[in-house]
């Protein structure tokens, strides 16, 4: 068995967190019986492919590490960082 980890919030994250979790959950969405799921990926563009590359933030901006990737202009990305150097 594990030990539980030390909680490092400060007190305004705390009393967040805490907020957060008091509101009350959302209702289930209003679906038809005959609703069919569909996965994420089918509301992707067809031409397009999600692509994972990484990058270095350097003064607020993100810049890919590998310059031969094409990344068009407008382009959505989603950023994962990690905590680290």
């Amino acid at each position: 068995m594990s030990s539980p980890e030390i909680d490092e919030r400060n007190a305004e994250r705390r009393a967040r967190d805490q907020q957060n979790v008091a509101e009350p959950q959302l209702a289930p969405l209003d679906l038809p019986a005959d609703a069919v799921s569909s996965p994420m990926e089918g509301r992707l563009p067809q031409h397009r492919r999600p692509l994972a590359v990484v990058g270095v933030v350097e003064n607020g901006l993100v810049r890919p590490l590998d310059p031969a990737v094409p990344l068009p202009e407008h382009s959505r990305v989603i950023i994962v960082a990690s905590e680290g150097t």
